[in-house]
């Protein structure tokens, strides 16, 4: 993301700059940065690198590719001294030889280390040259006093350079480099918790785990208002793209420049240019994304889960019985898509993470599948008339009352049980779903829904909800006898912290619009967008 187009993200900036500073005080916290593919981890890094300066900290930002250790340690090295000398006054070439050759005089002992290295490429075992590598950022710190901060981007990667014991032998430096601070970047977020509390698990040095999310509803409306000023988009349109991209910085983008490159022509048509034709950005994109299942022994039934979950069949036992293959084997697909963070799964239900594709993979990949002719403008329309269907559906569900749309979730409610904000939770059939009034003047309206055995009685709160509030629902609720209750309060904004401790002591159930929206994702409704 170009900088000009860089918006929000100030909480994970200051995160990177209050680290950062703590870090030259003296104090390290490694950071691992965590999140979906397109949801702008990189660009908030770039950002920060665009922004910050300071001569007693050497930053090397590396993106880690599937690549040899030869080719990371030439990078690696590389980095370091340009870095280093990049405040020296001296004009700089990105060649490796030249680079040795100018810090020589500033940093002989480094210097002949990263000679040495260089000289034992082919002599040495990889997880010695991968940690002497490493150990060069002290080697600076001890001759100049400046420290490093190491940025891998997708670090993943590492793992393809055939270093044994990786973490192991990584770990190990993490107690030794006392003046290197690591911040790891991946997309693979299920893989890097379970590493993160498995392999680099460390008394000291550990990492702080940052997640970074996409816009939520108000930053992504206040996006496409600040791109798209003057160009004639109504806001249930606007209330379409947020719902449509999910929030994602890449899909907002890539949609607002088009709109801007071409001010006439119609969504419909713009999204069928950028996901339907062949050269367009989002069809590329997800087309390169595909390969990584079929050069997979097993990718076709990972594609067919896929499909399915597309569709709406995002039940483990749907699932199961549409494929008709065993269990046990459908569970070994769906664990690998969720070990690449293809899919999440929440109790009884999958989903795919990335919305985007998830329409792409339905009504444009297996549409082209399933054709009988190779009649592209018939394909094309089709593609246009679900699309504009598409858009019909969210602008019936945008103007409906938030009351209506929770009505109508209720009723698809059957039994499933759901995890939402670490809480599992067991969706009751209700025989009986009706509104319901609230002598306390701050709830509106709210309802009620009775189960066989269970009674889930709702309030809905739009402005800011408070520890009163959550005291006053309580009350309310103890008018109903039945022993069995689940109180939920849905609120239009995340509660603050007071009040997410009386909902705890109380045990009321909070839902922001995020977490209903979940809820809405999994049933494959329309999200709510206010």
């Amino acid at each position: 993301m170009q900088e000009e187009k860089f918006f929000d993200r100030k909480t994970y900036l200051e995160i990177l700059e209050k680290r950062i500073c703590g870090f030259k005080q003296g104090f390290r916290q490694n950071l691992a940065i965590i999140g979906d593919e397109s949801v702008g981890k990189t660009s908030i890094i770039l950002r920060f690198l665009s922004k910050f300066y300071d001569n007693q900290i050497v930053i090397l930002y590396l993106e880690i590719r599937p690549d040899s250790l030869f080719s990371f340690i030439h990078r690696f090295i590389g980095v370091l001294l340009y870095n280093f000398l990049s405040n020296s006054s001296i004009p700089l070439e990105e060649d490796l030889d030249f680079l040795i050759q100018k810090a020589q005089r500033f940093i002989p002992k480094t210097t002949e280390k990263i000679k040495f290295i260089l000289n034992n490429l082919n002599k040495s075992t990889k997880p010695k040259l991968f940690a002497e590598t490493l150990l060069l950022c002290e080697s600076l710190y001890l001759e100049t006093g400046k420290s490093c901060v190491v940025i891998f981007d997708e670090f993943i990667n590492l793992e393809t350079m055939g270093i044994k014991y990786l973490y192991r032998e990584w770990s190990r430096l993490l107690l030794l480099e006392k003046h290197t601070m690591y911040i790891i970047v991946s997309s693979l977020k299920f893989k890097t918790q379970a590493i993160l509390s498995k392999d680099l698990s460390l008394l000291f040095g550990n990492f702080e785990v940052i997640s970074v999310e996409p816009f939520d509803i108000k930053t992504s409306e206040e996006y496409l208002d600040n791109r798209l000023t003057g160009l004639n988009l109504s806001q249930g349109l606007k209330g379409f793209l947020v719902h449509f991209t999910g929030g994602y910085p890449l899909y907002l983008e890539i949609i607002t420049d088009a709109l801007l490159k071409a001010k006439d022509i119609s969504l419909p048509e713009l999204l069928e240019n950028l996901l339907f034709d062949t050269s367009g950005i989002l069809n590329q994109k997800f087309s390169n994304y595909l390969k990584r299942f079929l050069d997979k022994p097993f990718g076709q039934d990972c594609l067919s889960i896929l499909y399915l979950i597309s569709c709406g069949h995002n039940k483990l036992k749907d699932i199961i019985h549409l494929l008709s293959k065993p269990k046990k084997e459908v569970n070994n697909r769906i664990n690998y898509l969720l070990d690449v963070d293809t899919v999440t799964k929440s109790g009884d239900f999958l989903k795919i993470n990335d919305r985007v594709f998830g329409f792409w993979l339905r009504f444009v990949y297996q549409e082209k599948l399933n054709t009988l002719t190779f009649d592209a403008k018939n394909q094309k329309a089709i593609f246009r008339k679900n699309i504009e269907e598409m858009i019909r559906d969210f602008l019936a569900s945008w103007v409906k009352p938030i009351s209506q749309r929770l009505t109508e979730l209720l009723h698809l409610f059957s039994d499933e049980t759901i995890q939402i904000e670490k809480k599992r939770l067991k969706l009751n059939r209700f025989r009986e779903i009706k509104p319901l009034q609230f002598n306390y003047e701050k709830f509106k309206e709210g309802l009620i829904g009775r189960s066989q055995d269970t009674l889930w009685i709702l309030a809905i709160k739009a402005d800011e909800l408070n520890e009163q509030d959550i005291a006053e629902f309580s009350k309310e609720c103890k008018k109903y006898r039945h022993k069995l209750q689940r109180k939920i309060i849905v609120t239009y904004n995340h509660p603050d912290v007071n009040a997410r401790l009386r909902a705890l002591e109380e045990k009321v159930i909070t839902w922001d619009l995020n977490s209903l929206n979940q809820i809405l994702d999994y049933f494959s409704q329309p999200r709510i967008i206010i």
